[in-house]
């Protein structure tokens, strides 16, 4: 991998070392090990960062597995003050140990982790990682998404993710190093907040100068003295006072301007290290019944996206393929999409950043409600905003999905106390993006009123959703799925309603009717460009929606309710998919330029 490829994207270093390839693999079902040095049997080899149920991991078991181990023997490329040590993403509970020592433990399968391992390092040899990873795939009482219970994908649910899934990674970092940066846009100030966080030795009179780029203008040079380890400051923009000027400077799909920043950290002024960063200069609010995108009204245009790959499960199978689901989801006429229970990559979001594509960001569920599952959750899902605050692409926060895990919201108030927690939680975090405490039906605690309605039938969705009274007609006596869209206590208080799923046109080009699963069906290409056009003309033409979902990007397994093949290629050609997701009349042009 080279710097392009930066597994955190928003704090850069020149000297690391990617840990992905081939590791040492082991099966522990029953549990016989604790520690490596207790003789694990290294019977496999697996590809990091694939998941062993898939092809691309050489491993290629999707069975029922509790426990498996990983072992990598490797020589240092270089070395630093301190050496810290990167895991993306493991499922579930992760134990790490550098030749033989515990350095970190961690739960949670979809958010990075860290240890400094520069203690447990040995000059003179090769280092050895070990990782147990147990991630029993019976246990509903943890975030597990699209992950099935059963030993085949049946219905909506899909092969289970064990162990490591994204990049495993070596960083060289000072005694005393940066060690996170927080970027809050404010619109209304023309200013960029930064939060800046140092680590390691404490010394006195820290400092860090930021300095901050557009493009090859200066905008900002300043230096900060760094109190317990901290600074926290706002960058002021100088303000050009000409609309087109301002707006040269504001992120969105159409324009996605980048700001880039280098930070270097220094002890009375002596330089101990440089990083280099970006963030972006954008305002998402709710006024009214409307999105608002930089002050504006803004439709949203969203596709639902699993984050799937044939071959490679959830991790996709280079930083190409990632790249290319954000251009092709801009290529089919959508400005964003909505990641469906899976916390994404952190390389999607740059690449989202830096070609313009809004994400919704939601929290993989439990299936099961309790104290135990609760716990879990929280504590996952406030790691994940907390990693992924910064990106300008993301939006919205989404905790919980159609009541999963909290089934009983009509009659059980600790399922209630839940989605409200979580949803005051996440305000509490983040205050500058919209928060949907339950996606789909049974609302409570909500900025945006999300509804899920599969009805193929473009002329009934047009007579449920086109009413002059909608707080008696819709939310009162008609129910979308058979659930009420607002629990009682929580009317509709004039929030932005917005279709967030529907579709779901099952069409599968080489089987069209045989092991797929959809929540309608298509069996001609004809037909099926029909069908998304009639359905997709009633839904933007609507107005009392102030923007849609629909499902879904691509054919997922057994659900081939995909615009593209799992493959990502199209159905029907990109510029008719284009036409009919923004409702624009279909022109003879020239063929839209590869991607």
């Amino acid at each position: 991998m080279s710097d392009f490829e930066y597994p955190r994207p928003q704090l850069v270093r020149d000297k690391w070392q990617n840990l992905n390839g081939t590791w040492q693999f082991a099966y522990d079902d029953d549990r016989r090990y604790c520690r490596p040095d207790e003789g694990i049997e290294w019977t496999q080899q697996i590809q990091v960062p694939y998941a062993p149920e898939t092809k691309l991991s050489g491993i290629h078991d999707t069975g029922f597995h509790t426990v498996a181990w990983y072992r990598l023997e490797f020589d240092m490329q270089d070395r630093g003050e301190r050496t810290i040590l990167h895991f993306g993403a493991v499922d579930y509970e992760a134990r790490v140990w550098v030749n033989d020592r515990l350095v970190c433990t961690h739960q949670g399968g979809h958010t990075s982790f860290c240890a400094d391992i520069t203690d447990a390092l040995v000059e003179g040899q090769r280092q050895v990682i070990v990782l147990r990873a147990e991630d029993d795939p019976h246990d509903l009482a943890k975030p597990r998404g699209k992950q099935d219970w059963q030993l085949e994908p049946h219905s909506i649910w899909y092969p289970r993710t064990t162990g490591i899934w994204q990049t495993v990674w070596l960083e060289q970092v000072p005694a005393t190093y940066l060690k996170g940066i927080r970027w809050t846009p404010h619109f209304d100030g023309f200013e960029i907040g930064c939060d800046i966080q140092a680590a390691g030795d404490r010394r006195e009179k820290l400092t860090v100068e930021v300095k901050l780029w557009h493009g090859e203008v200066l905008l900002a040079d300043d230096e900060y003295k760094l109190m317990g380890q901290e600074a926290h400051r706002k960058i002021a923009i100088s303000d050009p006072g000409i609309d087109d000027s301002r707006n040269d400077l504001l992120w969105s799909p159409e324009k996605p301007t980048l700001l880039d920043v280098e930070l270097t950290l220094r002890c009375d002024g002596i330089e101990l290290e440089t990083v280099r960063s970006y963030t972006a200069l954008r305002s998402v609010a709710i006024n009214r019944d409307r999105f608002m995108l930089n002050g504006r009204p803004y439709p949203l245009r969203l596709v639902l996206d699993q984050g799937y790959w044939p071959d490679s499960g959830i991790t996709a199978p280079n930083d190409a393929a990632l790249k290319r689901d954000v251009e092709l989801a801009k290529l089919m006429g959508f400005n964003g999409v909505r990641k469906h229970q899976k916390i994404e990559d952190p390389r999607y979001l740059y690449w989202a950043d830096k070609l313009g594509l809004m994400v919704w960001e939601e929290m993989p569920s439990a299936y099961s409600f309790s104290p135990k599952s609760m716990t879990r959750l929280i504590k996952e899902w406030q790691e994940a905003i907390e990693r992924d605050y910064s990106h300008p692409c993301v939006i919205v926060w989404v905790p919980f999905n159609e009541s999963w895990g909290v089934p009983n919201l009509t009659s059980m108030q600790a399922h209630r106390n839940a989605v409200e927690a979580l949803y005051h939680m996440t305000r509490m975090m983040d205050s500058t993006r919209p928060v949907i405490g339950n996606d789909g039906w049974e609302a409570s605690a909500t900025d945006i009123l999300g509804i899920h309605d599969y009805d193929s039938d473009p002329q009934r969705i047009k007579a449920r959703y086109e009413v002059s009274d909608p707080a008696r007609t819709l939310f009162d006596q008609r129910r979308p799925g058979g659930r009420i869209l607002t629990l009682d206590g929580f009317p509709h208080r004039g929030q932005p309603i917005v279709l967030t799923e529907f579709g779901g046109i099952a069409f599968d080009t080489s089987a069209p009717d045989i092991d797929t699963w959809g929540y309608s069906r298509a069996m001609t290409a004809d037909a099926f460009y029909e069908q998304y056009t009639a359905l997709l003309k009633v839904v933007n033409e609507t107005q009392m929606f102030s923007g849609f979902c629909y499902t879904q990007f691509a054919d997922t397994y057994q659900e081939a309710n995909g615009l593209l093949n799992a493959d990502r290629t199209p159905k029907i050609p990109f510029e008719k998919i284009s036409a009919a997701t923004r409702s624009v009349q279909l022109v003879a042009q020239d063929p839209p330029e590869p991607v």
